[in-house]
């Protein structure tokens, strides 16, 4: 598991397996964030079989899939809230840890300037720079 720290309090990675939660756990996350869908994996990978395990190492798993090239406010608006309910730090998945990423900006759009989480995302190694527009529509 390639996790990447884009925040001090939210990592993203791609895919995860069962046996991946106790480690997660084990650095410190309390949120799990899956923002893959489940018609883009096989059955051992749905959100509801991997909630059981991650449930199990003592985190609270929460279920936002995000379509590639869909995007949607409902999507934002969902990650916002949960990212603002987490018990501490968050390690949302997806695929690649993209789509993860770019609506984490969304969802911090306005509340941390544009270039900060633009480059928070460069370090991580996620090109969001495309975003910066929509996310400088937002600073205050």
């Amino acid at each position: 598991m390639d996790i990447r720290q884009i925040t001090p309090d939210y990592a993203v990675a791609g895919q995860v397996a069962r046996e991946d939660f106790a480690a997660l756990a084990e650095a410190g996350f309390t949120d799990v964030i899956c923002n893959r869908p489940d018609t883009e994996v096989g059955p051992e990978e749905q959100a509801e079989t991997l909630r059981g395990a991650a449930e199990a190492a003592g985190l609270t798993f929460h279920v936002n899939p995000v379509i590639g090239g869909a995007l949607s406010e409902d999507n934002i608006d969902a990650q916002r809230d949960m990212l603002e309910k987490a018990r501490g730090p968050v390690f949302a998945y997806c695929r690649s840890g993209n789509r993860s990423t770019v609506v984490w900006a969304l969802a911090r759009a306005g509340t941390r300037p544009s270039g900060e989480l633009v480059q928070a995302a460069a370090e991580a190694g996620y090109d969001i720079e495309g975003l910066r527009p929509y996310l400088e529509s937002k600073d205050r």
